[in-house]
């Protein structure tokens, strides 16, 4: 047994209340549980309990064995001094505090079935350990925790764009670049090009994002993809010549050092994501003469954003995946796929830190609601909530599963799951419009 467990009964209410009387049997009520603490100090702050005739207001210490006050060297801490109750399942030993207070002790019990259910879901060997069950909750309980762990997730976004954000000393259009190019390396080249960023900076591009030729000079020679051994064979296209004399006259001009090429990944990739094409698409949008992060704050509809941020590579890349390999093909215009993963993934959780950081809600709720907008996403987590009966229906509800499967399900942080906790429950009387968590999200272990 957990001692998270108990805690999780003593905040829900869902001890045995027949039998709620102190170890001297005096009666307890409880009127607050008190506030749940995972810091140091008691168990939950602010609790209001009525023992006998009197009520108290203090603090509340659980335990699975009395004995483990002294275990945690409770009795030399005078921080549980204020330890109105102790709450324990084997009174196996009297407490004093550090003041030599002795508190009412009261031993818990609960209905087996919860335990036997919360047992079940940690010993489940599928991610879902839920899974066979959810069909018991309302509809309005799935959406809800759906939203909710969808704002969750941005929220869990902040701290790593934070970093970004303070990298660039506070400048929103260097941090939306590197991010943006980090996107466009998607899963397998995100570093190289988050380097490549790094190693260009967006006032340099800025100078020439009148030709375009010359941007993408800079980028292909940042990505070390115009030095000599970057590929198979030595080059001779004159697309390639072009750049690398354009290169060579801006590297000189702002001292620029390459990133290694070898850091590009070419393998199972489909040709059109080839960080060739890629650049050359990066290269589209930094020249397109368009503010970018005015135009992300700017816009209210994922169509005007979509169109602000669909690019295409240059027309050498028509026939080309590579350099200097001739392959008959097409425009390799960005798909709508893409435009959605750059929505999900870069520029709302952006436009929500933007707001977050300004103190301006409207880019926070214009964030989730673009977020809501959007198709859901159709991969391997959304599919195995599908098979266990739950299916998004926009890239908010997909975004919200993926953080519950990887947060809280992989964890088994089903006590913090508005869907575990209910179903923990089953078998008393549970008011469906009430949230058993042992913990709002958001709080931080």
């Amino acid at each position: 047994m957990k001692e998270e467990f108990i805690h999780f009964i003593w905040k829900n209410s869902l001890y045995d209340e027949d039998n709620s009387c102190t170890e001297s049997g005096t009666e307890v009520y409880v009127i607050d549980p008190g506030a749940y603490n995972r810091d140091s100090g008691p168990d939950f702050f602010n609790s209001r309990i009525r023992i006998g005739g009197t009520e108290w207001a203090g603090n509340v210490e659980i335990h699975i064995n009395a004995s483990d006050w002294y275990r945690h060297k409770h009795n030399l801490d005078h921080s549980y001094d204020n330890t109105i109750l102790h709450v324990v399942v084997n009174n196996d030993r009297e407490v004093k505090t550090a003041s030599g207070h002795k508190p009412e002790t009261f031993i818990i019990s609960w209905d087996m079935l919860i335990e036997q259910r919360y047992n079940d879901f940690l010993v489940n060997p599928d991610v879902i350990a839920c899974g066979s069950y959810l069909y018991l909750l309302p509809a309005f309980v799935k959406k809800h925790w759906m939203s909710r762990m969808a704002v969750e997730r941005l929220e869990a976004k902040l701290d790593k764009l934070g970093e970004v954000l303070a990298q660039t000393g506070n400048d929103w259009d260097e941090t939306f670049y590197r991010l943006l190019s980090r996107y466009f390396g998607l899963k397998t080249n995100a570093e190289p090009f988050y380097l490549l960023a790094c190693q260009l900076p967006l006032k340099i591009v800025r100078k020439h994002a009148d030709n375009r030729e010359q941007v993408e000079a800079l980028l292909f020679g940042q990505a070390g993809m115009l030095e000599p051994g970057a590929f198979e064979s030595e080059i001779y296209d004159e697309y390639f010549i072009r750049l690398l004399k354009e290169y060579r006259v801006l590297r000189q001009k702002y001292s620029l050092k390459p990133i290694d090429h070898w850091m590009w990944k070419y393998h199972r990739l489909r040709p059109v994501n080839f960080p060739t094409i890629r650049i050359s698409q990066l290269a589209g949008l930094l020249t397109s003469g368009r503010s970018l992060f005015s135009g992300l704050k700017s816009c209210s509809s994922v169509d005007e954003l979509e169109k602000l941020f669909s690019c295409t590579a240059s027309p050498y890349w028509n026939n080309h995946y590579t350099f200097g390999k001739y392959k008959r093909g097409k425009e390799k215009r960005s798909g709508k796929i893409i435009s959605d993963l750059l929505l999900i993934n870069t520029l709302i959780p952006l436009l929500f830190l933007y707001g977050r950081y300004t103190g301006k809600d409207k880019y926070c709720n214009r964030a989730v609601g673009l977020l809501d907008s959007i198709s859901p996403e159709n991969n391997r987590i959304t599919r195995q909530w599908k098979d266990a009966g739950i299916s998004a229906s926009s890239a908010l509800e997909s975004q919200g599963l993926i953080h519950l499967r990887n947060e809280y399900c992989k964890n088994r942080r089903c006590l913090d799951c508005q869907y575990g906790s209910k179903l923990i429950c089953l078998g008393r009387d549970i008011d469906p419009g009430k949230q058993y968590l042992l913990e709002e999200p958001g709080v931080k272990d």
